[in-house]
């Protein structure tokens, strides 16, 4: 196995599915964040969700789930990842927490370690200028959830270098998945698109043109989409498609990327969709599927003044 000690930072929805996935794939991984509790909760979810894959996955039935999460170091300790061969950050996306996080990685971790960031919007080029390694600094924006997705979106940063994007695509050989490699801007082709999209159907809700159940409706019956905008948003999470869309704002100054005053209402209610049971659709339900079934009549068809308060 060419990287065998792989280092992930972060323990969030993306930083714990990038985690099992390592970790499925042999990989010792060292799972680092800033609370203990944090740590734990994404332990147990690890845990729940090869359950869950068991049960339509001949593979992860086949193995031993305890042997998979011993794979796993859950540590508060930065200097953990000093033997890391390859690392994947996946903190908040935020320059402000980033930008104090790049430069505590490049003095800790090996000189030939590639840094990648699992980034939805902040330019890779900025991240790698943290660093005194702006050649193997490369994204890696992974889908979620991860361990179902084999593609992945890989960011070749300004002065990244060709080594380091040959690198990215054979450690995803490894994990079973496949790089889709595009150049360096804010938002990148995913969610330079996707973020507009989500924009402009939270929109139509807050104009009452149509229900959110509709909206996404639309989109999967009409154009075959696997998923609606709304229901994709509750996935990714409100508060993550609102910050996206702030960094896409200050990074193009385009007014095409001012979040919706519905969306910013619905974050600061708390409601931020799959992860908090509640966005535009109920997922406390007993049965919801894919956000198109058991919606909360109340929140989705006349909640406007319940969301902002």
């Amino acid at each position: 196995m060419e990287f065998a000690h792989v280092g992930v930072v972060g323990a969030g929805v993306m930083g714990r599915g990038v985690a099992q996935s390592l970790a499925q794939a042999g990989c010792h991984v060292v799972l680092v964040d800033v609370e203990s509790g944090i740590l734990e909760r994404a332990r147990l979810e690890v845990a729940t969700n090869l359950k869950f894959a068991a049960m339509f996955d001949p593979a992860v039935r086949a193995v031993s789930h305890s042997a998979i999460l011993d794979r796993i170091e859950s540590t508060t300790d930065y200097e953990r990842l000093a033997a890391a061969e390859f690392l994947i950050e996946n903190a908040t996306e935020s320059w402000t927490v980033k930008q104090r996080i790049y430069p505590k990685l490049d003095r800790i971790c090996r000189e030939d370690c590639v840094l990648a960031a699992n980034t939805s919007a902040i330019s890779i080029t900025r991240l790698a200028s943290l660093t005194g390694r702006e050649d193997r600094v490369i994204g890696m924006h992974f889908m979620n959830p991860v361990p179902q997705k084999r593609f992945v979106e890989v960011i070749k940063g300004a002065r990244g270098s060709d080594a380091t994007t040959e690198a990215a695509r054979r450690f995803l050989r490894q994990m079973g998945k496949e790089a889709i490699v595009v150049k360096d801007a804010p938002g990148f082709v995913s969610n330079r698109v996707l973020m507009l999209a989500i924009n402009e159907a939270i929109a139509i809700v807050e104009a009452d043109i149509a229900t959110p159940a509709n909206v996404d409706r639309i989109f999967v019956e009409c154009l075959a989409h696997k998923m609606g905008p709304l229901a994709t948003a509750d996935l990714i999470g409100l508060d993550t498609v609102l910050r996206s869309l702030d960094v896409l704002y200050e990074s193009y100054n385009d007014t095409k990327y001012q979040a919706c005053p519905l969306l910013k209402r619905m974050v600061a209610s708390g409601r931020h969709g799959r992860k908090s049971g509640r966005g535009f659709f109920d997922y406390t339900v007993k049965g919801f599927a894919d956000g198109r079934e058991n919606a909360d009549p109340e929140l989705l068809l006349d909640g406007h003044s319940r969301i902002s308060g």
